[in-house]
């Protein structure tokens, strides 16, 4: 997905703020699980909702006020009740700026981790399966 940042993301430097990437991580996230028609909003109201666990972050350069970026999500790991997504937030260079990992539990209405939905995992483990080469 394309973010361009905005002056509201930078620092007093003009470069973005480093949590600000996160959100941009959070969007991306919320847009691959849309396109697969995972619903959050829907399972929230069903007392299923996802917390972030574990964040792993590296950043290797900034992006700068009005760039255009390229933030991609991808599942690495999939169990019962966590799902991993590996993340990549490039500039409109194709240069690499910030590369992630963000793990994701289940929680259901009681607090407490539980089975993620079989639409769910269903749907991503679809997403996992390498696409098909053509011949």
């Amino acid at each position: 997905m394309k973010i361009r940042v905005y002056y509201e993301d930078t620092d007093c430097g003009n470069v973005v703020y480093y949590a600000n990437y996160l959100k941009y991580m959070e969007r991306s996230r919320t847009e691959f699980l849309r396109e697969r028609g995972i619903n959050l909003a829907g399972y929230r109201d069903e007392g299923i909702q996802f917390a972030v666990v574990e964040v792993n972050l590296k950043y290797r350069a900034a992006a700068k006020y009005d760039d255009l970026l390229w933030v991609e999500s991808s599942i690495s790991e999939l169990s019962s009740i966590t799902v991993t997504f590996d993340n990549t937030i490039k500039n409109q260079c194709d240069r690499l700026l910030v590369s992630g990992a963000i793990k994701l539990a289940c929680i259901g209405e009681n607090g407490r981790a539980t089975r993620i939905p079989p639409p769910i995992i269903q749907a991503l483990r679809e997403s996992m399966k390498p696409p098909t080469m053509l011949a």
